[in-house]
């Protein structure tokens, strides 16, 4: 991790403070040196303030009236005030701009900024190995990410790979919500830890109940649990590692294909799931119609895991209705522009 990534999870300091006490000495300054004038001179308010703004302010303006001996020491004291008043107002300002740059908080705001103006985005929670590999994925599907996490070193890897990021512990609200979790479209918890899982899955599901959540699980047993917390999917890599394997061997040429049709970078064919929106002019139109354009629907999606194989061509597209497609990629980008209306 870079000098840069590491300021960037620097403890924040509060130049704020500093500001505040140096405000509260010079108001109060300038009222012991109103009050002062007023009490010597026996002048006004108004006049006393006048005299103290002037010599605090360095401008050199005429006295009120010609002032006694008293008066003249009290002057010069008010002097000598106006100047450490004024290197310190120097020194505040510094310091304040330095600890901002050092600190990370500029950058930090300014990826706030970034981070406030997604929408439809996907959030990450864990940027481990699995959390890596996911969000380079997402982002070469042509999703925009956002990682949360506690790690300052994962987040420095985060950092540096170009992803936004929020720091913090991302199972509190919030966290969640700096990262844009009501704006959201996906959240993927690639947790290590079953438990802090369970509780993002519980925390995003009451932020945003349309949000698509899938819940990484450590094992089998916390497959359910997630489910019941509010994940629509959960996965487990260790079941999902074992059931590859045995699927490349039984059947390596229909993995190998469907991990081509799912690769962002395949440029001649592609598989993807369509929704078809109110305001599609795919409305009306045929399965036939579409295997006319070379894409093929493989199949209807009629509820949760539930599908409709190999429709028929004279099946006719709905709103709503959910398709899953194959053919070329570029026919495939056409249709999933049509079905977005």
């Amino acid at each position: 991790m870079s000098a840069t990534q590491r300021r960037v999870f620097r403890p924040l300091r509060r130049p704020q403070r500093t500001l505040a006490l140096w405000i509260a000495a010079a108001t109060a300054v300038t009222l012991v040196g109103t009050v002062g004038y007023m009490l010597l001179e026996g002048w006004t308010f108004l006049d006393s303030l006048y005299m103290t703004v002037n010599t605090l302010a360095t401008v050199g303006f005429r006295e009120i009236e010609p002032m006694h001996p008293p008066g003249l020491i009290w002057t010069m004291a008010l002097s000598v005030a106006a100047v450490v008043l004024i290197f310190g107002t120097v020194g505040v300002v510094a310091e304040t701009m330095l600890a901002d740059i050092a600190s990370g908080r500029r950058e930090e705001r300014r990826m706030q900024k970034r981070i406030d103006l997604l929408s439809g985005h996907v959030i990450v929670c864990g940027f481990g190995r699995v959390g890596a590999q996911v969000s380079e994925e997402l982002r070469a599907a042509g999703q925009d990410v956002v990682v949360s996490d506690v790690d300052e070193e994962s987040l420095g890897r985060a950092a540096t790979a170009g992803f936004l990021f929020v720091h913090g512990d991302y199972t509190t609200d919030d966290v969640l919500r700096r990262a844009g979790i009501e704006r959201a479209r996906v959240l993927v918890s690639c947790i290590d830890n079953d438990a802090n899982s369970v509780f993002v899955t519980l925390t995003a599901r009451a932020l945003n109940p349309d949000l698509f959540l899938i819940g990484r699980a450590g094992t089998a047993s916390v497959v359910s649990k997630l489910r019941q917390a509010g994940a629509n999917r959960a996965v487990s890599p260790y079941v999902m590692a074992g059931r590859r394997i045995i699927e490349l061997a039984l059947r390596p040429g229909v993995v190998d294909f469907i991990d081509q049709a799912l690769s962002p970078g395949q440029p001649t064919f592609s598989m993807e799931e369509l929704e078809i929106r109110p305001a599609s002019p795919l409305i009306g139109r045929t399965v036939g119609d579409l295997r006319a354009l070379g894409v093929f629907t493989l199949a209807i999606m009629t509820g949760p895991r539930a599908y409709a194989a190999s429709p028929p061509d004279d099946r006719a597209l709905g709103a709503g209705m959910r398709l899953i497609v194959s053919g070329p990629s570029d026919q495939i980008g056409t249709l999933a522009d049509a079905a977005q209306g």
